[in-house]
């Protein structure tokens, strides 16, 4: 089993700190104006999460209506690896660990974005960090 015990635990990190993201003083301006929507299909657990980098900014958890520009696969522990600053996504494209559907570049610009949320993940993920 992986980081994560289910898709409701993988939204509550991760969609969280998506959500709180589009809230943050430095990264909600850049991400709204990256103009951009991104599904992220999970594997281990089986969770797909939705966010719409637009105007409209949403972070939607389970399938929805909202046509993505791009779609990325990975597995749960990849994406709790990469929000600690741990791995490296351009390398994980390249290397087919992450795979993508969709203009690739689009996707790699909005990585620096994240950068300032790092800790605000590693915030949310110490409480379950000391319980494993």
């Amino acid at each position: 089993m992986g980081f994560f015990k289910d898709a409701a635990e993988l939204d509550e990190y991760i969609g969280g700190v998506f959500r709180d993201g589009g809230e943050h003083p430095e990264t909600g301006p850049k991400f709204r104006a990256a103009n951009i929507v991104m599904r992220v299909m999970y594997a281990d657990p089986e969770c797909e999460v939705t966010i719409a980098f637009r105007d409209d900014y949403q972070v939607v958890a389970g399938p929805c209506d909202i046509t993505p520009d791009i779609t990325l696969l990975m597995r749960g522990d990849t994406a709790d690896q990469f929000w600690r600053g741990e791995y490296n996504l351009a390398v994980g494209l390249a290397k087919g660990q992450v795979k993508a559907k969709g203009p690739v570049n689009k996707i790699l610009k909005l990585v620096p974005l994240t950068k300032p949320l790092f800790p605000m993940y590693r915030e949310r993920v110490a409480k379950k960090d000391a319980q494993v």
